[in-house]
Order: structure tokens, then C-alpha cells, then sequence
């Protein structure tokens, strides 16, 4: 329960903050993709052969824009690359080498 109340306690620190839900939910992800407990980032369950292959996605209901990535292995925080793909590009869902790529162009 103590990932579940880092992560929780990450978002809730960014809205007390003034930021915004997207801002908050980024954090509490990546509180939860830096800690090796959850099948997220460090965590990551490996696929058959034995490589880390992450998703991630994430929404503002404010504006309805999107951003997703899958199939993922070159990020850290995968939250993190799937807001860059929501406020960056002109895509909705980029996957595997695609989205290795933006990390490297980006600096995800």
C-alpha cells in the first residue's frame, strides 16, 4: 500500500499546488512507474522473449485530446512519452520503434 500512497500523495501534492488534473495524473503515474512493485515501468512484467514492452496513455477532459504510446522499451515514464504524443505531435497512438524514436527526439 505505500505505492499506492506515494502515488496518491504525488498527485495530490500537484493540485495543492495549482496544477492541473493531467499535471497530478502524470505525477501519480510515474510514482507508480519509478517503483518496481507495480507492472509499470521499472516494474514491467517481460514479454515471452524476455524484453520490458510498456502502454501508457492519458487524456484531458478538458480539451479531449489524447496521447498513447505501445509497445514502448526506450522510456523510463511511458506517462510521460504519452502526454508528449497528446501535446506534441499530430498523433493520437504511437507504437514500438515509432515511439522509441519520439523518446530519443523528444528527450522523454
Amino acid at each position: 500500500l505505500d505505492g499506492i500512497r506515494d502515488a496518491t500523495k504525488a498527485g495530490w501534492e500537484v493540485l495543492n499546488a495549482g496544477g492541473s488534473a493531467v499535471d497530478a495524473v502524470e505525477a501519480s503515474v510515474r510514482v507508480l512507474e519509478d517503483n518496481p512493485i507495480f507492472d509499470a515501468g521499472r516494474g514491467s512484467v517481460l514479454t515471452d522473449e524476455g524484453k520490458v514492452e510498456m502502454d501508457a496513455c492519458i487524456m484531458d477532459g478538458h480539451s479531449l485530446g489524447a496521447g498513447a504510446v505501445a509497445s514502448i522499451t526506450a522510456a523510463r515514464n511511458p506517462i510521460s512519452v504519452a502526454r508528449a504524443v497528446m501535446e506534441s505531435t499530430d498523433h493520437c497512438l504511437v507504437v514500438g520503434a515509432g515511439a522509441d524514436r519520439l523518446v530519443e527526439r523528444l528527450g522523454c
